[in-house]
């Protein structure tokens, strides 16, 4: 799986961009910010089935998704400029997002269309002057056809997109009770001119497609894909897969909790088999010599090109159906049903290497999947985070312990006021550092990238004294214990002094 969105880190929230003093629950409180902010706009599925001897056929499918407009309240979302950009120079085709997107819907949105179907009080939120051009063409037409039309005739509307269809049928057949609609596909509507008693007939039947039950089927759109991707239980894979997770909680199931707990006890309901292919990766480059490389599509071509399997058996072929074949001819690097086709390839040719690393390379011509989750299974449900005290997420149990990179500690004198972007202003340049103040006047960097040319290069600055931090030495608590431990110890010193010289 994987999926594309409007945005990545929302930048109208104060201190809401990743840090390496990010715990993960932290992280989380950021992200699930974002996340409220912008929508899906495409989610990629890329299902691997095994055929016979080793070989996979994968059926891969590219969804443009749009927010459902069916019910009381519109759904606003945030657009990132440069989130906008990255998809564009990818080739993002925004028409279809935004003409042909498919509805999507959570468990409160569904809840409210509910209650609203049952009360008849739910209507299309089309305001847009294009949407009430097309609803006011259809009802001319249908009103100048049925003056002179016979009952049983018809007539067909044509090029209406999504609730459009929809729109007109509702309108339609609210204003005349002798027509009866029926959608035939491809943005076409069949209206047919009947007799009130035959409507009513009509209305009754199986064959009425408004009737709420099919509204809500529509409206709910790709929720239904989720719901059957929920009941399946099988590995969910993915890279680098944090914010997909939280966009499929929020958009699909719930609005995100405010418990970071609560959320990975819900994502491991959801799906208790995931596996990140970015964390695989960094463990193939500490164990194997994988090359340092970072994309999606860098680690799959060194996976396909590489020597890294010079004793075991071939890796699996991996095969696209048909229909699916302009992968294998081309790349296309953030389309989503690509990227999922390569996040599904990645994970077996991985799962393959490291198979036979792990038995010296006596590995069976068709390994079954099972050992290839077995030689994973340190990696289930570890979801990697970007720059962090943890290296991954674990969603079926306790994260590790928060180990963060050496720190270093600015101590300003002399310059009252300086503020944490200044100290990032002042110090990118040389290092990518991450800043927090520890006191009115020190601020700690963090950077993966540990650096001694800054303490060398601010060693006689005027201004800014740059150390190694020390916990005893630079933090506030333990200063402020040492302080009170002193005060504490030098009132019992003159107390035994003074006890001692009145005894005398």
């Amino acid at each position: 799986l994987d999926t594309e969105f409007t945005g990545l880190h929302s930048t109208s929230l104060q201190n809401n961009e990743p840090s390496l003093f990010d715990s993960p629950a932290e992280r989380y409180e950021k992200a699930r910010r974002s996340v409220q902010h912008f929508t899906l706009v495409q989610l990629g599925l890329a299902i691997f089935s095994k055929e016979n001897s080793n070989k996979y056929v994968v059926h891969s499918y590219n969804f443009f998704l749009f927010p459902s407009t069916l019910g009381i309240r519109d759904v606003e979302f945030t657009l990132s400029a440069s989130s906008i950009q990255f998809l564009s120079h990818y080739g993002f085709d925004y028409n279809k997002f935004l003409k042909d997107g498919i509805p999507y819907m959570n468990e409160v949105q569904e809840k409210v269309l509910r209650q609203h179907l049952l009360a008849d009080t739910w209507k299309v939120c089309s305001t847009s002057n294009a949407d009430r051009d097309v609803l006011k063409k259809a009802i001319d037409e249908v009103t100048s056809w049925i003056a002179a039309a016979k009952e049983e005739d018809t007539m067909i509307l044509q090029d209406l997109n999504g609730y459009q269809m929809l729109d007109v049928q509702l309108v339609l057949r609210q204003a005349l009770e002798n027509v009866w609609t029926e959608p035939l596909g491809d943005k076409k509507v069949m209206v047919k001119k009947v007799s009130p008693e035959h409507r009513q007939l009509l209305e009754n039947s199986s064959y009425d497609h408004c009737q709420k039950k099919l509204v809500l089927l529509s409206a709910r759109g790709f929720t239904n894909v989720f719901q059957i991707l929920v009941k399946a239980k099988k590995p969910l894979v993915g890279h680098n897969m944090l914010m997909d997770l939280m966009h499929l909680h929020d958009k699909f199931y719930r609005p995100l909790p405010e418990s970071y707990e609560e959320f990975k006890r819900n994502i491991h309901n959801l799906f208790p088999v995931i596996i990140d292919t970015k964390t695989v990766t960094k463990y193939m480059q500490k164990k194997c010599l994988f090359p340092r490389v970072s994309s999606l599509l860098e680690v799959y071509t060194v996976l396909c090109s590489s020597n890294l399997n010079r004793k075991g058996p071939p890796c699996p072929v991996i095969a696209l159906a048909s229909g699916c074949s302009r992968y294998a001819e081309n790349t296309f690097p953030h389309e989503a049903g690509y990227d999922a086709f390569l996040c599904g390839s990645v994970f077996l040719m991985s799962a393959h290497l490291l198979l036979c690393r792990s038995t010296d390379g006596t590995v069976e011509a068709d390994p079954s999947f099972s050992q290839y989750l077995t030689v994973l299974a340190e990696h289930v449900n570890k979801v990697n985070f970007i720059r962090g005290g943890v290296s991954s997420i674990n969603f079926s149990g306790e994260d590790a312990p928060c180990h963060h990179p050496p720190a270093l500690v600015v101590h300003v004198r002399g310059r009252p006021g300086l503020t944490e972007r200044q100290i990032y202003h002042e110090f990118k340049a040389r290092c990518r550092f991450d800043v927090r103040r520890l006191s009115q006047n020190q601020f700690i960097l963090l950077s993966n990238k540990y650096k001694q040319l800054v303490l060398r290069d601010y060693r006689h600055h005027p201004h800014l004294q740059v150390s190694v931090y020390r916990h005893w030495r630079h933090s506030p608590s333990v200063n402020c214990l040492l302080q009170v431990s002193g005060i504490v110890a030098l009132w019992s010193l003159l107390a035994f002094v003074l006890g001692g010289a009145r005894s005398c």
